[in-house]
């Protein structure tokens, strides 16, 4: 008879060294340096990759029946939505434009995400490490893949996100989240850890995972906030490496804490210059409010990140040098780019409009220091020029920042009215910036970002239209020869959202007629 085989039961600790540390082998035929050529340069000193350590111990075999579980309820809900109608279900119609602005600048830096993981993983020699980052490249594919789905579901039946990947290229306003998730992808990979994982993932995707989607609930896009909340699912482990990273190499040696510290001023801030985009969908693209963007920060970035500053203060790590301005401008950042993107309007691929007299209401109580003083007379003047068929449309093209890439429309610190404006010279040029913090960025690494490309210019030299358009012709029409370029539809896809064939469509889907016969 056969001897019973005993089978040996590893705790999670060995398990997880088994299935990470013990896959490691020293390379023979070429050296170390050679297969990882990209770990050094950036001046980052590990002297022993195996004191790193995922605090969830999470292997690639647990990981892919946990996520695929995660995927069969999250689409069992998404396409439910669909089949139902649920598009039908939400509160207004402006609150797909939400959606439009979502798949627009935020699902295609997921897929931007997956690409920077991805070549985290191959440049780093610690294995753990090499790991966890290829999970996380996986997560973020499964993120932009998730949001396509459930929103293509509403592309059937709106305009504004027929061409998101085109616009995502082209269009001027969208630069400011292509430009942050190329600036990620051409960084190193120790700045990209850090910066993603730590001054983005950590720090900032609370508010739009959790309070922006706690709102989108409220809205009843059960299927969009299912994507959501499974993204955020991931976020929590995500957080958790963006911290291990950041202490695990303030631990490796001492001369790493200047490079971590830059790193997380700047891609702290860069991370809060592109959640504007959050700002503004959290206050006025969500018709009906639960949570202003001030509450949201004061609860899931200043409360927490006070306290995980102080602990990280042990290391030597002090806050971000951007944090007190960004937690002041709690009070101003989306009044600001609403009054921006409303006023261009008309170059948008999503609908604006003057929020009603209840919404301005709201926004008074939620911003008793600064909304009645600054932003509702600018807003109640709109108001008055759209009642009286003057709609206003900024005909400019916007000074861009030359590192965040936004228009020049925050103010000074402590100010509703002064406009913040910063210039430097490089190599015979004048660079133009919205902040000292996005000019500091710029003067850390100029030949970088004194090759940005910058929309606007790119509009003004010519270079965004058709082949075959002529600027030197009679009756030529800039506008609309850039927005033919970028594949957006005049007066469908932007403008003011009453009267838009979205709105009359939602309307006339209210009283009782199916999205689908009406399209026939």
């Amino acid at each position: 008879m056969d001897k019973r085989v005993e089978k040996n039961k590893h705790s999670l600790h060995d398990r997880y060294t088994a299935m990470t540390h013990d896959l490691h082998w020293e390379t023979t035929y070429q050296p170390m340096d050679k297969v990882f050529p990209h770990d050094k340069y950036e001046g980052i000193k590990v002297h022993d990759w195996d004191k790193w350590q995922d605090p969830f111990r999470l292997t690639s075999d647990a990981y892919w029946k946990y996520q695929g579980e995660k995927e069969k309820r999250l689409y069992a809900v998404v396409d439910a939505f669909a089949q139902n109608n649920g598009q039908l279900g939400v509160s207004d119609g402006r609150y797909v434009n939400l959606l439009k602005l979502f798949i627009q600048a935020i699902t295609p830096n997921e897929y931007y995400a997956h690409r920077s993981f991805a070549q985290v993983g191959r440049s780093l020699r610690g294995d753990a490490l090499r790991i966890a980052t290829q999970m996380k490249s996986a997560d973020e594919l499964r993120h932009f893949q998730n949001q396509t789905h459930a929103i293509s579901n509403f592309n059937k039946y709106f305009n504004g996100m027929h061409h998101a990947p085109q616009w995502f290229d082209h269009a001027w306003y969208l630069s400011v989240s292509k430009s942050f998730a190329e600036d990620a992808l051409s960084a190193g990979p120790f700045e990209r850890l850090i910066g993603l994982s730590f001054g983005f993932d950590d720090l900032l995707t609370r508010p739009l995972f959790v309070s922006l989607m706690s709102a989108v609930a409220h809205n009843g896009d059960l299927s969009a906030v299912s994507v959501g909340f499974t993204a955020q699912s991931d976020s929590s482990r995500h957080m958790t490496m963006g911290q291990e990273a950041v202490k695990f190499l303030l631990q490796q040696d001492a001369a790493n804490l200047p490079i971590i510290q830059r790193w997380i001023d700047k891609w702290f801030w860069r991370s809060y210059r592109l959640m504007t985009f959050a700002a503004m969908m959290q206050d006025y693209m969500v018709p009906k409010r639960m949570m202003s963007w001030k509450e949201g920060w004061d609860m899931f970035v200043q409360k927490p990140g006070e306290a995980l500053f102080a602990e990280l203060a042990q290391l030597g790590l002090r806050k971000p040098k951007g944090w007190d301005q960004a937690c002041e401008g709690k009070d101003h950042i989306s009044h600001q780019a609403w009054n921006a993107y409303y006023g261009f309007g008309h170059t948008l691929a999503f609908h604006t409009w003057v929020p009603e007299v209840a919404e301005l209401d709201w926004l008074s109580q939620k911003y008793p220091d600064s909304f009645d003083r600054w932003y509702r007379p600018r807003l109640e003047h709109y108001a008055q020029l759209h009642a009286a068929g003057q709609r206003f449309n900024n005909q400019s093209v916007p000074m861009q920042c030359q590192t965040c890439q936004f228009p020049l429309i925050f103010t000074e610190q402590g100010s509703g009215r002064w406009t913040a404006y910063r210039e430097t010279q490089h190599a015979g040029e004048a660079f133009h910036f919205c902040s000292d913090h996005c000019e500091e960025i710029f003067s850390n690494e100029p030949e970088k970002y004194s090759q940005a490309h910058l929309a606007s210019h790119q509009i003004l030299q010519g270079h965004c239209y058709n082949a075959g358009v002529q600027e030197n012709t009679a009756g030529f029409d800039r506008q609309a020869a850039v927005l033919d370029f970028c594949q957006i539809v005049q007066g469908h896809d932007n403008g003011d959202f009453t009267n838009s064939e979205d709105a009359l469509n939602f309307e006339n889907w209210g009283a009782g007629q199916d999205p689908q016969e009406a399209q026939l």
